[in-house]
């Protein structure tokens, strides 16, 4: 299941179908603190891949730079989308942050038409893909709600259906549900995995928990401490979406215990 150095052999599958991949990226800031170095990364399409690793790795960075929001200082990440392949900015790219970051001012359809408004897309124009986005997390009889009037799931939910409404190809997930109770999280888990099936998306998904990455996950990337690169995969090859039975089960032990494994290994470097 572990397949040590994954920075010099990235994962087959995500080979032979990448979506995006990054190749000896790396990423140092203005005040001189190495991020990245040396990162080899396949992102297969339509797979869900999460970054496990210690805080300051340069999980959340990985996001940045494969959304487009930075840029690596060596290396280069390429996408991939037929012959000749395709320039990120011919992409959908949902993004969902930790935190919701929704306008507090706004009820919940504007806040989730605003990325679309920021695309030039009037409001009557994209309440169909609004409202659809609602629906797919559960939230359609909140639309007139304000974020003050909702719980902190209800929020995630927004923020999720505000990437959900642009309809992206890619779903960039920074531990959106960190900050969450176990029993939110556990549902909105359920509910991000149901869509996923649903929408054919590939999803990169950053989290700190070793169970939440197991649970979630079709490949985990596990990541050493600054310089952060990818040091191990481990690949998880039950089916999905899964379910409460998955997480008490046996083999659901086994891999969490093998993922615990690689983390400690990883830190040790």
């Amino acid at each position: 299941m572990l397949a040590p150095e994954a920075d010099a052999a990235v994962n087959a599958a995500a080979t032979r179908d990448p979506f995006v991949t990054l190749s000896g990226v790396g990423k140092t800031f203005d005040n001189g603190t190495v991020a990245l170095k040396g990162t080899d990364l396949a992102v297969g399409r339509g797979e869900f891949l999460s970054l496990l690793g210690p805080s300051g790795c340069g999980k959340s960075t990985i996001l940045r730079l494969v959304s487009g929001l930075d840029e690596p200082t060596e290396g280069a990440i390429a996408w991939h989308d037929g012959p000749g392949g395709a320039a990120r900015g011919e992409h959908d790219v949902g993004f969902v942050f930790q935190e919701p970051t929704l306008m507090p001012w706004a009820k919940v359809l504007d806040n989730v038409w605003l990325p679309l408004r920021l695309k030039g897309i009037g409001k009557r124009q994209a309440r169909e893909r609004i409202m659809h986005a609602l629906e797919s997390v559960g939230l359609e009889d909140f639309a007139a709600s304000y974020p003050r009037e909702l719980s902190g799931g209800m929020k995630m939910r927004v923020s999720i259906a505000r990437a959900l409404a642009t309809e992206p190809r890619i779903l960039l997930m920074d531990e959106p549900f960190a900050a969450l109770d176990e029993i939110t999280r556990f549902r909105l888990n359920d509910d991000l995995l149901r869509l996923w099936a649903e929408k054919g998306w590939t999803v990169v998904f950053v989290t700190h928990s070793v169970f939440e990455s197991v649970y979630l996950s079709s490949r985990i990337a596990v990541m050493k401490g600054r310089p952060g690169r990818v040091v191990e995969e481990i690949h998880i090859d039950e089916p999905s979406p899964r379910d409460a039975g998955f997480r008490t089960s046996a083999r659901y032990a086994d891999i969490a215990r093998e993922t615990s494994e690689a983390l400690h290994r990883a830190m040790a470097l």
